[in-house]
């Protein structure tokens, strides 16, 4: 199984927070204060990131060599809709399931009652004929223009000290022969009930 992020998310601290936190008296170091916030929560959000899940809202793609025999189980949570559901069929060509033909139900994608999923066939699509994009994250309304995060406090209090640790060490630290801007045991202790380990 592969996942990767089709639209990236907005950033789930604003600079308005951070600043406060750093208490800030003015915008001078605006630009470079953002640029923490993208790297901490870079750091933890995702596919890719320390803790295995979305952060802010945003849209993923997972690709799987088959249906299997019942339900799906969505790898970056928390899953907040299905996008489409495409596969490859028994012609070579790609299918897309209607949404009557699926339902999510918390963190399993399976089919509704009494349909089974369809044979996905691996004509030419390099053993992934299954597609599934979805939108995964913490919002309050998912659908609102502009969505409004909704993360978990602890997430976002380790994202403000990371940001803060940044903030103050601009530089790394040596560490033995290697450089490191180490994890405070803060920051490690928030989040340790929100991390996924595969």
């Amino acid at each position: 199984m592969r996942v990767t992020v089709v639209i990236p998310p907005q950033p789930v601290v604003t600079w308005a927070e951070a600043k406060e936190h750093l208490r800030l008296d003015s915008d001078d170091e605006k630009v470079i204060v953002e640029a923490m916030i993208a790297a901490a929560t870079e750091h933890l959000d995702g596919p890719s990131g320390y803790l295995g899940r979305a952060l802010g809202l945003q849209t993923l793609e997972m690709f799987l060599p088959s249906f299997g025999v019942m339900s799906i189980a969505f790898p970056v949570l928390p899953a907040v809709d299905v996008v489409s559901v495409e596969y490859v069929d028994g012609n070579g060509e790609t299918a897309i399931l209607e949404a009557e033909d699926f339902e999510l139900s918390g963190s399993l994608l399976r089919p509704t009652w009494p349909r089974s999923w369809p044979s996905a066939q691996w004509h030419g699509c390099d053993g992934e004929p299954v597609r599934i994009r979805y939108r995964a994250g913490y919002a309050v309304n998912p659908d609102a223009d502009p969505v409004v995060s909704n993360i978990p406090a602890p997430i976002r209090a380790a994202i403000l000290l990371m940001v803060g640790d940044l903030y103050r060490n601009r530089a790394t630290v040596a560490v033995s022969n290697t450089y490191a801007v180490p994890m405070s045991t803060t920051v490690a202790a928030l989040l340790q009930p929100y991390r996924v380990y595969r």
